[in-house]
């Protein structure tokens, strides 16, 4: 049913004083997507949740779609970008989660002398968050903010296990909380990482391990898995 013309927006009840409506309106769009969805919202969804037309919502969605705030899925739906991604990025570093991410990092490298990074899904994607790189000279690098494949690689296979993904790997993932993978994303490039989960036992995040395949050592499994343990802790993770 179309929404009433005396109806008010959800933005247009409760406007910022002194504030700008249309980003009112833009900013609403990006509160109303709750944990219950599966991450896309369609635009009859949007409209009903925010109490705007259609039409206003599309011009609102082609501004935040250009900063990468939100996402178009293939089917038509939208969900939070990258840019809502690295913004809380930002947000953690100003906050220090950062320091709480990057010690267990730091420490893992140091043991295996390989790179180490914590991954996050941002859209149909994988971002990294936070890096520290191995301090041999060969070794596979990427920098914070890198947007990575989220069909490929073990950090991809983790996130995707833990949001739903179906599959003999990601339910042996998801019994293990671990997985080591050579050649899965490119040749000659082997991963390992493991599920990070917060106080609510909630997934959050991936911590993995890359290195040349030639270095991959059966440790490693461990020791991946060991720091996400570790870092799960940190966020107030208890298996009791």
């Amino acid at each position: 049913m179309p929404r009433k013309a005396s109806t008010l927006s959800v933005a247009d009840e409760n406007p910022a004083s002194g504030g700008v409506a249309a980003v009112d309106r833009a900013l609403s769009l990006l509160t109303v997507f709750r944990k219950n969805d599966d991450g896309y919202l369609s635009l009859v969804e949007l409209a009903d949740r925010t109490r705007m037309y259609k039409s206003t919502i599309l011009r609102l969605l082609a501004s935040l779609e250009h900063y990468g705030m939100v996402h178009k899925s293939d089917d038509g739906r939208y969900g939070l970008g990258e840019g809502v991604v690295r913004l809380y990025g930002v947000y953690n570093s100003a906050f220090s989660q950062a320091d709480v991410i990057i010690p267990v990092l730091r420490a893992l490298v140091e043991k295996t002398q390989e790179s180490a990074s914590y991954h996050v899904i941002s859209g149909n994607s994988r971002l990294c968050l936070h890096r520290v790189n191995s301090p041999l000279p060969i070794s596979y690098r990427t920098r914070e903010g890198d947007v990575l494949p989220l069909d490929k690689g073990s950090g991809a296979r983790v996130l995707q296990a833990f949001t739903g993904a179906k599959g003999k790997l990601y339910d042996q993932i998801r019994k293990e909380g671990v997985v080591v993978l050579d050649g899965d994303r490119m040749p000659d490039l082997a991963g390992v990482s493991a599920a990070v989960f917060n106080a609510h036992h909630e997934f959050v995040g991936a911590v993995t391990l890359t290195m040349p395949s030639s270095r991959l050592k059966p440790s490693f499994r461990d020791e991946v898995l060991q720091a996400a343990m570790a870092l799960s802790k940190k966020f107030g993770y208890s298996k009791d």
